[in-house]
């Protein structure tokens, strides 16, 4: 903390700035000469009269007041970034933006989570790249857009490297969007490539960089790095805005994923040789064949001021600079997106044999069911100066989340996680998505200009999640909700471009559970683990 505060002191001294606006002064008297003089010079006096007797000579007229230097100069907002104007007026650019978000952690890991190979860890300090990115943006022609955005994420000195669970060396820069997009008229842009027009909600669709709470609660991207490309899809979208509707739809690709999966993942075998018998979970997973588009969309209704759509990255709060009432709803859609065997799905011995043979298809050797991806989503965001005088603002968000992912399907992830190997619940995972409901509020308010001095801009918040996954049960057979719990505050050193975020997360472990053969855990007991993490981001 105290070499964040130098950080800080160092950052605040080191702004984008411009003068101040120097105070107004008298107006000047009218100069005699016949010369206008320069604001800057001073009017010459007056000819002196000739002494009388015992007669003073008239004292010089006053000059021209000089006016004083400006104040220090004061933090500006950064505005359009790094632009190279491509014409005279501006009107074809080359934008550059990059930015870095660096976590200093300490995690209280769930049980059984491994550092290195066969060395638990039940806690440790660490630090991670949560993300390292770049954008190019140019617009030749009002009409034509193109865009590249390519960077790195989640790299601990564990995970996120070439061999993502067990190595964090050298991860992989690749890209997250590659579009091109064109301009129909005023109301509707179409666009493709390897895209970030995402359907379902509002977080959904967020930029990374301006984030009310130090981070999305992951549940956001529901189907990140299975069927899409984190978080991002190839294919093509339509967007624009109607009066005060602004909506999105695209269609993609459906990656291929879990491609080491086979129906007899989705069943326990039990004995040996021709006595072998596979039963079925029911518990749905990805479905390796799956080959159908993912069709998705958001439409918003913006009641107050309406928001920059040039980009698909909604903000997370403006900071008193707009204010915003939106509702919203979505979805994503995905058929045969699911694949899983019931609990009377039982293969024998000799079927068993037979899929043991080199090149043998094991899914037309047993019978699976496929399962739609079905996804919905409502939301609302508020946010508003409250204050301009002091510079407060409120910004509070909810989103309601239904997910269809075929039976009692669960999914763990852990950001930036600090434990070893290819557990689903090491380090600090937590569920992350499943069949189920899902609700979020995040709520946020930023305190007066000068509560921590002139230089730094404190905004406390925080954020809730419950959800009640079908595949997540009590002993008693009742849904195990889970919740999760984080609060902190943001320090702005200059908006969002400079700025500490100290977050504290009241996180569930329930790496305490049993399968059961009819599908759901059963969870025997659920255990709270800190987590606190100072996040330094700049962009530029």
């Amino acid at each position: 903390m105290v070499l964040s505060a130098l950080l800080a002191s160092a950052g605040a001294s080191a702004q984008v700035t411009r003068p101040a606006v120097p105070p107004a002064t008298p107006p000047a008297p009218t100069p005699t000469p016949t010369a206008p003089a320069s604001p800057t010079e001073s009017v010459p006096a007056s000819t002196p009269q000739p002494v009388s007797a015992g007669v003073p000579a008239p004292a010089a007229q006053s000059q021209q007041p000089v006016v004083p230097p400006p104040p220090p100069a004061e933090s500006v907002p950064y505005g359009a970034g790094m632009k190279v104007n491509l014409s005279p007026d501006g009107s074809k650019y080359l934008r550059f933006i990059t930015w870095h978000q660096i976590w200093s952690r300490y995690t209280q890991n769930n049980t059984g989570t491994l550092r290195a190979p066969g060395k638990p860890q039940s806690e440790q300090v660490d630090f991670a790249v949560r993300r390292s990115r770049l954008i190019i943006l140019s617009q030749l022609n009002p009409r034509f857009l193109i865009y590249t955005h390519i960077g790195i994420n989640n790299q601990t000195a564990v995970s996120g490297g070439v061999n993502p669970t067990t190595d964090g060396k050298k991860p992989q820069l690749f890209v997250h969007e590659a579009v091109v997009e064109f301009k129909v008229n005023k109301y509707l842009s179409v666009g493709s490539g390897m895209h970030y027009q995402n359907g379902l909600s509002r977080l959904t669709r967020s930029s990374t960089l301006n984030f009310l709470t130090l981070d999305a609660p992951l549940t956001n991207w529901p189907i990140i790095e299975t069927a899409d490309q984190f978080a991002r899809g190839i294919g093509a979208y339509a967007k624009g805005r109607v009066s005060k509707l602004d909506y999105a739809f695209s269609v993609n690709e459906t990656f291929l994923t879990n491609q080491g999966s086979t129906p007899l993942a989705l069943g326990i075998t039990t004995g040996t040789g021709a006595a072998a018998i596979s039963t079925g979970t029911n518990v749905a997973q990805y479905n390796p064949q799956s080959t159908k588009h993912i069709y998705q969309g958001y439409v918003s209704w913006e009641f107050l001021d309406q928001e920059s759509n040039l980009l698909p990255f909604n903000v997370g709060t403006y900071l008193g600079t707009k204010r915003v009432f939106n509702l919203g709803a979505g979805f994503l859609y995905n058929a045969d997106g699911m694949y899983s065997r019931a609990t009377t799905s039982v293969v024998n011995g000799p079927v068993l044999t037979a899929a043991a043979q080199p090149g043998a298809n094991l899914f037309a050797l047993i019978p699976t069911r496929k399962h739609d991806i079905a996804l919905l989503s409502a939301d609302v965001f508020f946010d508003t100066p409250l204050n301009k005088d002091k510079g407060t603002a409120f910004t509070v968000y909810g989103v309601y989340y239904n997910y269809n992912f075929g039976p009692n399907h669960l999914r763990y992830i852990g950001a930036s996680n600090p434990g070893y190997g290819a557990a689903a619940l090491r380090g600090n995972a937590v569920p992350h998505s499943g069949t189920g409901n899902i609700g979020f509020v995040e709520t946020g308010y930023l305190l007066p200009k000068n509560t921590l001095g002139p230089k730094v801009r404190l905004q406390p918040y925080a954020s809730y999640l419950l959800a009640s996954y079908e595949g997540l049960r009590k002993a008693n057979g009742n849904i195990q909700n889970v919740n999760i719990l984080d609060a902190g505050a943001n320090f702005y050193l200059d908006g969002h471009n400079a700025k500490f975020t100290l977050n504290y997360r009241h996180r569930p472990d329930f790496s305490n559970q049993t399968a059961t053969p009819e599908g759901p855990a059963r969870v025997n007991e659920v255990k709270y683990r800190p987590e606190i993490t100072l996040q330094t981001q700049v962009f530029l």
